[in-house]
């Protein structure tokens, strides 16, 4: 790994950069505020080629990795206008697809995933599981000629916007009867899914969603991968996630301390700026020192899950969502305290910021479970749940 990105992936900063700046912040915010979407950028990035670099060029994606995808989604963030389906349509679900999946299924939703198209879903949290996906109740059984999905999901980001659902579901095992967990493509539209929408506090043009299966009728290419080694599948796609919840956070971050910057550069109290003053820049100093050092440990998660090294990959994966989460909420509060009274308006859109920030310190998972990971995996300590 080089500390010095190459021209290409300067490129792509660059390039993402002006795209987001094209949309900007109160373009986002209006969308969130009215109910709309994001659907212009969306679109434009994928036609770029943005949404798919990191998937196989066979499929119309740009051939890259986790590396590549996580500077568009960083970029996007600091300009203001991140894509939280970046996070799991091309992430888990194309990454997870593209590893995993028959030829068919790569054929099937590779090129739309990739040109922006088709918008996937992941469905993994129920109400009774929580963290422990272990203890995931949906239910696959086989039939004649496929499978019958049932069961509920919540915190389901984007099912107004997807054609098709991630499901993480369980197939019983007919020589012990244990259930295991499994891997679904269901369409949005098929019989007998229902979502309803979660009211959330949040100012995001990304929707969360309850999701009901009730005996979802399935054909028997809709499992991706062997329902053997599911459980090692899903964690080839939660790396992924971390490490695109990780770009996420830090583009808030990034965003978030850019206004504050910009502000206390040009707000005059006592015949100078308030960003002379070390009570202003220290903190704001603090917070720059966190960013970079959260955006390393991006990068080596990145790295190592691009070059294979999946057991390496979740460790880091982990360090940097925890890191990054922690510096956006830093990041957003500062912000806010740096900018006084105008820090809690709607005109300079700091104060906005501050949900969206915290949300990345419990979704996609929480700060203690990655402590719970760090404290036994990474330092031997006993397990503790």
């Amino acid at each position: 790994m080089s500390f010095v990105e190459s021209e290409e992936r300067r490129a792509l900063r660059a390039a993402v950069s002006e795209l987001g700046k094209k949309y900007g912040y109160g373009w986002f915010t209006e969308k969130a505020r009215t109910g709309g979407h994001t659907t212009e950028l969306w679109e434009e990035a994928g036609k770029l080629g943005y949404l798919g670099v990191n998937l196989p060029e066979e499929y119309g994606g740009g051939g890259g990795g986790m590396a590549d995808l996580s500077i568009v989604l960083e970029e996007l963030g600091a300009a203001g206008c991140p894509l939280l389906m970046m996070v799991v349509s091309p992430s888990i679900c194309g990454t997870v697809i593209s590893r995993f999946g028959t030829g068919d299924q790569k054929r099937r939703w590779l090129p739309g995933l990739a040109d922006g198209s088709t918008t996937m879903a992941f469905a993994i949290t129920e109400p009774d599981a929580g963290s422990n996906s272990h203890n995931i109740t949906t239910t696959a059984r086989r039939t004649e000629d496929g499978w019958s999905l049932s069961g509920r999901k919540v915190f389901i980001s984007g099912l107004d916007v997807a054609q098709a659902v991630l499901v993480v579901g369980r197939t019983e095992d007919a020589r012990t009867g244990r259930l295991k967990p499994a891997l679904f493509i269901v369409p949005i539209d098929a019989r007998g899914v229902e979502y309803r929408k979660i009211e959330m506090d949040l100012i995001s043009p990304d929707k969360q969603f309850s999701l009901f299966l009730d005996d979802v009728r399935l054909p028997a290419d809709a499992l991706v991968g062997s329902e053997d080694a599911a459980l090692l599948q899903l964690f080839a796609g939660l790396n992924p996630e971390r490490i695109m919840a990780s770009a996420f956070a830090i583009g808030i971050a990034r965003h978030a301390l850019g206004k504050a910057v910009a502000y206390v550069n040009e707000r005059q109290v006592w015949n100078g700026p308030i960003g002379a003053h070390q009570g202003i820049s220290h903190p704001l100093a603090q917070i720059k020192i966190e960013l970079e050092l959260a955006r390393l440990m991006l990068q080596k998660a990145a790295a190592l899950y691009d070059a294979g090294e999946d057991l390496a990959a979740g460790e880091a994966a982990n360090m940097a969502k925890y890191a990054a989460g922690e510096v956006a909420v830093r990041a957003t509060d500062q912000a806010v305290q740096s900018l006084g009274g105008n820090g809690m308006t709607t005109e300079y859109g700091v104060a906005s910021l501050v949900a969206a920030a915290r949300a990345t310190r419990i979704a996609p998972v929480s700060r203690e479970m990655i402590l719970n990971f760090v404290a036994q995996h990474s330092l031997g300590l006993p397990k503790s749940y």
